[in-house]
């Protein structure tokens, strides 16, 4: 008989938030006993002074600062190769993360490797990769996000794309969750509304998993705390954290897409991602991020607004939202009131018709406000497609023992097939 788990933890980065708060950096690294930074920022930033700014904030406090700019968006093993061997050989020992989730998930895996050393596939988690833990903390790292999503600055997770495997996939392990989260609304200015849009559905796609997500008592116990995953399923605490990131999704993630300067809905998007980080870093992910994957992975050939027009890839916000309409609805049955919960959440009024599409229907009117993609067809799939789509969500049990009810190749086919167009 299987022994069911009774225990959750909760592991949480320090947050540090509000307007100007970016100004502390060198105070927080000092603090922290930091003497030479790695700044590994997004190159992008040098168009609105910030590089410039925050290596000033920092050599003010007379922490010395070395510079890695070589960012791709959505990070494959050979971009994340290029800055774990670049750390490896730098005279540093802190990190500070400006930018995007590909910017702090760059700074975590150069973290890790510079700190234990290693191939970055060592870490990959299986059956993909070695599934290796990293023995003991790594360099105090400060993830300081310029945008309003991935939630990275709060995970325990750095997501990569193997275009030989035509998959992405991660490296997970409590010890690359960054030391501290200095999250600043100012900082949101810098990005264009069309990654604002992507990234903000990230938010919510994170937050409504992972309250709907397996409960914790409904895994097997671990035969040692040590194997305890970090996605844990449901549990009280991270329910609080993603019920406020699927509410400030529905109220503010609209209104920062349609205005820039409104800092009141894209510093709180901010706020959202890093709350529904922590809801997932703990409670976990499941069947849209499944289908993300191989999604981002097969193909690229889409062009998305605000990103360069020269990169063509799908932005994740986009390859997991797509998905979640038929997701849902599959999983409905599981724990209909908390479907029915984060659909009232999400459009501010009560469900007049409640059952499986009412938490379907409120996804697909936010997709529509902010200019996403209608399905899996617009990102350039046929459904002839469907079947690799399906092994390579497969692959990503991972994430799909954490979905509330079971599911299986049959499953993924229909939810796939039903998500080539949501209108």
């Amino acid at each position: 008989m299987t022994t069911l788990e009774s225990v959750f933890t909760i592991e949480a980065a320090p947050l540090k938030f509000g307007a100007g708060a970016v100004e502390e950096l060198g105070w927080d690294l000092k603090r922290l006993g930091v003497a030479r930074v790695l700044l590994v920022v997004d190159p992008a930033l040098h168009e609105f002074g910030l590089v410039d700014r925050v290596a000033g904030i920092i050599e003010r406090a007379g922490i010395g600062t070395v510079r890695f700019e070589d960012i791709a968006v959505e990070p494959t093993l050979e971009s994340l190769s290029r800055a774990a061997d670049f750390a490896a050989t730098a005279d540093v020992d802190g990190f500070v993360a400006l930018g995007g989730g590909s910017t702090i998930d760059t700074a975590k895996v150069a973290n890790l490797i510079k700190r234990h050393g290693g191939a970055i596939m060592d870490y990959v988690n299986a059956p993909i990769g070695g599934g290796r833990k990293p023995t003991g903390p790594l360099f105090p790292l400060i993830a300081v996000p310029t945008t309003s999503g991935s939630g990275s600055e709060a995970t325990t997770v750095a997501i990569l794309d193997i275009p030989d495997l035509k998959l992405k996939t991660g490296i997970s392990h409590r010890h690359i969750r960054p030391t501290l989260a200095v999250v600043d609304p100012e900082l949101a200015r810098t990005t264009p509304a069309g990654v604002t849009a992507s990234a903000g559905l990230d938010v919510v796609c994170h937050a409504v998993e992972s309250y709907i997500s397996k409960p914790f008592d409904a895994r097997p116990r671990p035969a040692s705390p040590d194997d305890r995953p970090p996605y844990q399923g449901s549990n009280p605490v991270a329910d609080i954290w993603s019920l406020k990131a699927i509410e400030f999704g529905g109220r503010f993630l609209a209104r920062a897409v349609a205005d820039g300067d409104d800092l009141e809905a894209r510093g709180t998007m901010m706020l959202g991602a890093t709350m529904a980080g922590i809801g997932f870093g703990t409670a976990g992910v499941h069947i849209p991020h499944a289908c993300a994957y191989p999604i981002a992975g097969l193909k690229h050939v889409f062009h998305a607004a605000g990103y360069s027009r020269d990169h063509a890839f799908v932005p994740h916000g986009y390859s997991v939202i797509v998905t979640s309409p038929a997701a849902f609805r599959f999983t409905y049955d599981a724990a209909p009131e908390k479907h029915i919960q984060a659909a009232e959440l999400l459009t501010g009024r009560s469900v007049n018709d409640p059952g499986p599409d009412s938490l379907p229907q409120a996804l697909i009117t936010l997709m529509r406000q902010v200019g996403a993609p209608s399905g899996i067809a617009a990102l350039g799939y046929a459904e002839a497609d469907i079947p690799a789509l399906v092994d390579g969500a497969l692959k990503q049990q991972r994430l799909l023992v954490g979905a509330p009810r079971p599911v299986g190749r049959g499953d993924l086919e229909r939810i796939l097939q039903a998500s080539m167009a949501n209108w």
